[in-house]
Formats: C-alpha cells, sequence, structure tokens
C-alpha cells in the first residue's frame, strides 16, 4: 500500500456519499505519457448524479499532432461506480493500483484547434474505434485532503475533497484496429463534493513525470480579487516536500489564450530550488459553459526539462472568457 500524505484514508480510492447538493461531483481522471511511442492523454469521468448524468471524457494526443477526442454525458442515476458511456475505472489495490477501460470511438481531430468550435469540429471531423486497458501503479504517496465544509456557498466550490499521485503506467491501447503497448508514466486525480468549473477566475496545473524516482505537480489558482494561491508537490520516490513559493510563466499563440511554452520556478519547503521548461508538444482547446458563462480549458501535452532530465506530463490552463 502507498504512503498518505494528507487527511486521506484508504477508503478515499473509491467512491464517496451522493452530497445533496445539486453540483455535487465525484470525479476520477488519469493522465499517462509514453515517451518511446510518443503518445500520450488523458481520461476522466465526473459523475454528477444529481443532475442526471456523468460527463465521460477521452482524449488522446498522436506523435504527428492529431487529437483523437470524445466526450459524453451518459445518464447515470447514483454515484456508485466510475462506469458510464464506454469507459470504467476499478480500483485494484486501494491507494496502490487501479484500472482503466474504455471501448468506442473517438472523432480525428486532424487539426485540434477547431474544437474552439466544438458543434462543427465534431460534426465535421472522422471517427476512429479506439479501446484501451491500462494498469496505473503508484510510484509514490497519494497525497491530498477532505477540507469538510469550506464554508463557501455552493457556487462558490470547486470540491471539498482531492488528492492526486503520480503513477506508472503499462497497458493497451488500440486506435483503428492497430495496437500498441504503453508503458509510461502519469497523475492521477480524485475530488468529490461541490464542482463549478466558474468558480474561479482561472488556474495553471502542470504534472510532470521524470521517470519513477521523481514527479513534480505545480498549481496556481485565482479568484476574482485575491491573489494566486500556489501549492505543489516534489515526489522522489516515497517521500514527498511541498512547494512554498513557485512561479509561473507561459507564452501564448497569438490569440493570447492557447499557451504553447511554459516556464516555472518554485520553491520547496526545504529550501531546494527548482527550475522547469515545457514545449506543448500537443494541445486541444476544452470548453465548459453554464448559466451563460464560458469556460476554456486548454490542454496541452508537455515535454518538461529539470536540469539534464526530460520528461512528460500535462499543462492545463483554465480561464473565463465572454461567451460567443
Amino acid at each position: 500500500m502507498a504512503k498518505i500524505v494528507g487527511s486521506l484514508k484508504p477508503e478515499d480510492d473509491y467512491t464517496h456519499p451522493l452530497g445533496p447538493e445539486s453540483t455535487f461531483n465525484e470525479s476520477m481522471y488519469f493522465n499517462f505519457f509514453d515517451r518511446r511511442e510518443s503518445i500520450g492523454g488523458f481520461v476522466r469521468i465526473g459523475n454528477r448524479a444529481n443532475e442526471g448524468y456523468a460527463e465521460t471524457t477521452v482524449t488522446l494526443f498522436l506523435p504527428d499532432g492529431r487529437v483523437l477526442f470524445r466526450f459524453g454525458r451518459p445518464q447515470i442515476r447514483n454515484n456508485d461506480a466510475m462506469d458510464a458511456g464506454g469507459l470504467r475505472f476499478e480500483v485494484i489495490e486501494p491507494t496502490q493500483k487501479l484500472r482503466t477501460l474504455y471501448a468506442g470511438t473517438a472523432v480525428e481531430l486532424r487539426e485540434p484547434r477547431d474544437m474552439a468550435d466544438p458543434r462543427r469540429a465534431l460534426a465535421e471531423n472522422p471517427r476512429q474505434t479506439v479501446s484501451l486497458d491500462l494498469v496505473h501503479e503508484a510510484v509514490g504517496p497519494m497525497y491530498g485532503n477532505d477540507v469538510g465544509d469550506s464554508g463557501l456557498p455552493v457556487e462558490q466550490q470547486f470540491a471539498k475533497g482531492h488528492f492526486e499521485q503520480h503513477m506508472h503506467v503499462e497497458g493497451r491501447l488500440e486506435i483503428g484496429g492497430k495496437s500498441l503497448e504503453i508503458d509510461g508514466y502519469g497523475l492521477r486525480d480524485h475530488s468529490w463534493g461541490p464542482r463549478v468549473w466558474q468558480a474561479i477566475d482561472g488556474y495553471e496545473w502542470l504534472t510532470m513525470n521524470f521517470g519513477p524516482d521523481l514527479g513534480v505537480m505545480l498549481s496556481s489558482i485565482r479568484r476574482a480579487g485575491d491573489d494566486a494561491v500556489v501549492g505543489g508537490v516534489v515526489v522522489r520516490g516515497d517521500e514527498l516536500e511541498n512547494v512554498r513559493e513557485a512561479t509561473i510563466e507561459a507564452d501564448y499563440e497569438p490569440n493570447g489564450l492557447y499557451h504553447r511554452a511554459v516556464r516555472a520556478r518554485m520553491r520547496t519547503q526545504g529550501g531546494t530550488e527548482l527550475s522547469v521548461t515545457g514545449v506543448v508538444r500537443g494541445f486541444i482547446p476544452l470548453r465548459n459553459r453554464r448559466d451563460g458563462r464560458v469556460t476554456h480549458i486548454g490542454e496541452g501535452m508537455t515535454e518538461w526539462r529539470l536540469g539534464d532530465r526530460v520528461g512528460y506530463g500535462l499543462s492545463e490552463f483554465l480561464r473565463q472568457v465572454p461567451s460567443a
């Protein structure tokens, strides 16, 4: 069983009792990156049982810049399992080993930025059959907290319980009948409680894996009128060190919204200083709309450099943007 850091229990790896809030969301998310095959991606299920549906996402970044993408809102009636729309997550050993499976189709986006107009992009691009069967095994502690009642109004909440963990990922990915063996690294995320994507002004979330012995997660979250709250961890095997302070800078495409390169400097609680640079190797713009508000979520498969180490991960930037 992997080490736990924070106010978590092994049982938190399973789903939690459904809360009374209409926006209650329990989500599991897994990303993975295979350096040998130059392929990465992420899968997510967000159960919104009080609203009668789950949000399911499959995103695969291919070596030539194409992205395979699937999003759905299949109906669900409860929060008993992570199983919807052909996507299923299983807990094999709490805190240590989980499995993700998908069988279905995905839209093949030769120009992923077409997702700025998702209705048109999903209608005009071809589909591929996709299946995956991956096992995610811990290469570091499970870290996070269940903060209980935050005291914020429901419409300002963004999950009361949350944890993350760096993982080794191994298994099979099949695209259009072609099978690939996956062997790489990634990060998983699990959260529960009210979730409103428009509750915060913006964030940057950076996940990095440099191998079984080194992982980094860094985030900067902003609420309207407040200073950014910066946090993160540096994971070296079973040992975890919190980030005390950090800065994140980015270069953007001409629209000023899509990021293409990232620079981060951080200092840990123990005084270690780290400087990381990242180049986005695959990108797709996603969005969430609620009550007339539009949230942009830019997803970048990123090649990271930390000294002489090269790793892979995700850079996710969230922004609130004017509705079209």
